[in-house]
């Protein structure tokens, strides 16, 4: 069976947004705003202007560690059997790492997060058969953020199975965050060897690496952990006025971030985060729903195969404030856009609009739509059972396949079944159901899940040690 695949570059218009990158990399910098890393590459034989705080990176620099830089990894959760696998050929789903804002599942309305809304997203996360890895959702106020990605990292190992992940602010949070990993897996040598969690370097365009992001790249790698390399570049706001452009200045931005994770840890597995993005001209806000961003999303997806990452897309995401026609439309456009391009990973799942709240009605949603963009990503054999011509003869003219065998063996692979909130019925069943649209019924489900999921629990011991180490970083965030 051949698999479904999508281009929008040829070859050589990849190669001439490569050679772009290096263009940039070498004649205009990338601002490094950490005086170690800064000296580290120019060590390494980058141009360094340290009074500007400026690295010009010849491109065999760049190639040599885009050649020894790790190309597929697996995440592991707290059951090792449930894994993220990353450069096999898988769709990974993540939900949300935090929002601060949250819709509420029962009045709609928007309000701050709170830690209950954490634990809920959590299970609902531990429990949707499409979500793989388990992101926190919410940001909840109540928990000071000098120390939240901490504690929340801590609800996220106690509340699910799968791996997690959730924003991390520093490296000295990031420090605390990998204690509690070591201490699920089993020590620094048991975390080396099952990865639990990404590093998330968010290079800040145009062509800046921030200190933050750099120190908890230098905790994660030094823990033996991959490091996922995602810029927003926003085309006309902060990259150029060209899908091209953008993409050309996006590449050089995770390049660069490839460099110094390669410079401090050889051989580190890396995700290539391709999530460019176009600002919208009437509003002057980022669009996460547009047709532009499907087709970054594809051409992103060409670039990192190019050098053989695996890939971060993001798709299947909207503008909409409702789970209407216009958020449909939007996740699933671009969502399958990058699922047929052959990306690894889509999200953030559970965003109301562009980054304006969390929810779990989205997440659910998000869920669903994946299930019916695995089906079409799946594609279908022709051999000759699937073809079929003996039952065909067998059944002739004016006769049924109800009752074959081969219908019975194959009809479960060939269709693809929804769950009860997609509606299939006649419209009298649908309407003595209760005319309800395709938001009640995802708000059914989620508060169905929420009533009847159960998670296996933490090990009291282990639990207790995370706790301690919780209050340790909080104690730690007071002085």
């Amino acid at each position: 069976m051949a698999s479904i695949h999508i281009e929008v570059l040829s070859k050589q218009e990849t190669d001439a947004i490569r050679d772009a990158s290096l263009v940039i990399l070498r004649d205009t910098g990338i601002m490094v705003h950490h005086d170690e890393m800064l000296r580290m590459l120019g060590r390494a034989g980058a141009k360094v202007d340290a009074d500007h705080k400026i690295a010009h990176l010849p491109e065999r620099l760049v190639m040599d560690c885009v050649s020894q830089a790790g190309k597929r990894y697996l995440l592991y959760g707290r059951d090792r059997n449930r894994v993220a696998r990353f450069g096999h050929g898988d769709l990974v789903l993540m939900s949300s790492p935090g929002q601060y804002a949250w819709i509420d599942l029962a009045t709609g309305q928007r309000r701050p997060a709170t830690i209950q809304d954490t634990h809920d997203a959590i299970r609902l996360g531990d429990a949707l058969d499409n979500i793989t890895v388990v992101g926190s959702m919410a940001q909840p106020e109540s928990l000071s953020e000098r120390y939240r990605d901490v504690a929340l990292t801590a609800e996220l190992v106690k509340g699910t199975n799968k791996p997690t992940r959730c924003w991390v602010r520093n490296g000295a949070t990031a420090r605390h965050i990998l204690e509690i990993y070591r201490t699920v897996a089993g020590g620094e040598a048991a975390l080396r060897a099952h990865p639990r969690v990404e590093a998330f370097l968010e290079p800040i365009s145009p062509l800046q690496l921030p200190k933050d992001g750099l120190d908890i790249v230098r905790e994660f790698v030094r823990a033996g952990q991959p490091v996922s390399i995602g810029p927003m570049a926003m085309t006309a706001g902060t990259a150029p006025g060209t899908l091209a452009g953008t993409l050309a200045q996006e590449n050089a931005e995770i390049l660069a971030g490839i460099v110094i994770t390669q410079l401090l840890a050889p051989g580190t597995p890396i995700t290539y985060g391709g999530i460019p993005h176009v600002m919208d001209p009437r509003t002057g806000i980022c669009s996460f729903g547009s047709p532009e961003q499907g087709l970054m999303a594809v051409a992103m997806v060409q670039i990192a195969r190019s050098y053989g990452f695996p890939v971060y897309v993001n798709v299947g995401l909207t503008d909409a404030k409702l789970p209407d026609a216009q958020a449909g439309a939007e996740k699933a456009a671009t969502l399958l856009l990058g699922a047929l391009a052959g990306a690894d990973m889509f999200g953030h799942s559970g965003i109301c609009g562009t980054d304006h709240a969390g929810s779990l009605l989205w997440l659910a949603f998000d869920d669903e739509v994946m299930n019916y963009v695995r089906r079409i990503a799946r594609g279908f054999p022709v051999d000759d059972e699937h073809l079929a011509t003996g039952v065909v003869h067998a059944v002739g003219p004016a006769g049924n396949f109800l009752a074959e065998e081969h219908t019975v063996r194959h009809f479960r692979e060939a269709i693809w079944s929804p769950s009860a909130v997609w509606t299939r019925q006649t419209y009298d069943l649908w309407q003595s159901d209760g005319v309800g649209s395709f938001a009640d019924r995802l708000r059914r489900r989620v508060e169905r899940v929420l009533e009847t999921h159960e998670v296996e629990p933490l090990d009291k011991a282990m639990a207790r040690e995370i706790d301690r180490i919780v209050e340790c970083a909080k104690k730690e965030s007071d002085v």
